[in-house]
């Protein structure tokens, strides 16, 4: 966590407990910084203050846009979403095709995009919700959203578009960049603030069913109540992610370039996944032929170095990962492939320090086994 959101989160967490849905004067103070943090949300991301609903995270926000969204819409049952959604999103989608639901995942490109021909031929009047992701959690990449949109208003006219831009907050102006979605997730965790709270931009005229219900809280969007602490927290990460966002935009991308150039040029048959061009500055994901990404990681971990193979939330699984395969990359460079992840609290010694680390676990997995007599 950014230390300015650790600190802004202290007084929630000890002295100012009340409850933001009370009357007493306790509970109207804690109200009046949720209303606070929910306006610097609002103003980041684009949306009035009344479009922002704080949820439990990234999960959450992306289940309550696609589902919501879906049961919400009269006499339409098409659901697009891109095939290397977070499973956020392609799980939701699941759900919805057990309930009747015509759910269809276009494919991307090798390059990390989405496939904005295949988008376009499963459009139609039918189509209630389109989903497609900001930054790519796994390979980083931008998707061409302006473009989507455009199919979207064109083929899908009364459709609902949906960005998970989770991780798109660090490096992008979301605001700028999902200002054609009615629908925009974002989790605090990325960008400085503490797990277990993000937040959902539903724009006014967008129908949305909720998911918890209860008290009415949120609009009536999402019951419970809310985690004042932890919005208090993310308003300040932002905030502070927003004014350090060129300086830090430049300084990472720099580091990661510096940790691709070694390890191709240190490591043998190392490939990069995804276009270097159209990445996020904090996104290395690479390939080593001939090496097993899991062995790879458990070699790192005992260097303190924490690597991830798929998605933060599916490591430790043995089948290729989603995106990749959504991307046609060969089921072997799959396996061997491992995202390093670089963001504001990187240095130059991390750098470092991978070099000298995984070039030589390479080379000690990829030396042949010698049997003894």
């Amino acid at each position: 966590m950014r230390p300015e959101a650790v600190a802004a989160m202290q007084p929630y967490l000890s002295g100012s407990f009340a409850n933001p849905s009370g009357i007493h004067g306790a509970a109207r103070a804690a109200k009046t910084a949720l209303e606070e943090a929910r306006e610097v949300l609002a103003s980041a991301l684009g949306a009035r203050p009344g479009e922002v609903v704080f949820t439990a995270g990234g999960t959450e926000a992306d289940n309550l846009a696609v589902e919501g969204a879906a049961r919400a819409a009269e006499g339409r049952e098409g659901v697009v979403v891109s095939a290397f959604e977070h499973k956020g999103v392609l799980a939701a989608g699941e759900r919805l095709a057990t309930e009747g639901f015509r759910v269809q995942r276009v494919g991307a490109h090798r390059d990390g995009t989405v496939d904005l021909e295949a988008l376009e031929a499963v459009l139609d009047d039918r189509t209630a919700v389109v989903s497609v992701m900001l930054v790519n959690n796994e390979v980083g990449t931008i998707q061409p959203l302006a473009e989507v949109a455009a199919l979207v208003r064109r083929r899908a006219p009364h459709a609902v578009l949906h960005t998970d831009a989770v991780q798109a907050v660090p490096w992008l102006d979301v605001g700028a960049a999902a200002a054609d979605a009615a629908l925009v997730a974002i989790s605090a965790h990325k960008f400085g603030g503490p797990k277990g709270v993000g937040a959902l931009v539903v724009r006014d005229g967008t129908s949305v069913r909720p998911l918890l219900e209860g008290g009415g809280q949120e609009r009536g969007l999402r019951a419970g109540t809310v985690n004042v602490a932890g919005a208090v927290a993310m308003a300040a990460a932002l905030s502070t992610t927003i004014e350090r966002r060129a300086e830090d935009v430049r300084r990472v991308a720099t580091l990661r370039d510096r940790l691709v150039e070694g390890l191709t040029a240190r490591v043998p048959d190392t490939f990069v996944n995804g276009d270097p061009k159209r990445k996020v500055a904090g996104n290395c994901h690479v390939g080593f032929r001939g090496v097993e990404a899991e062995a790879l990681l458990v070699a790192l971990d005992r260097q303190d170095i924490y690597a991830a193979a798929g998605s933060s939330c599916s490591s430790g699984a043995t089948e290729p990962s989603h995106v990749l395969e959504a991307m046609g990359v060969p089921r072997a460079d799959a396996l061997a492939s491992i995202r390093l992840s670089l963001g504001f609290a990187s240095t130059d010694d991390d750098v470092d320090r991978a070099l000298a680390a995984i070039p030589a676990a390479v080379d000690r997995l990829r030396a042949p086994v010698r049997i003894s007599r």
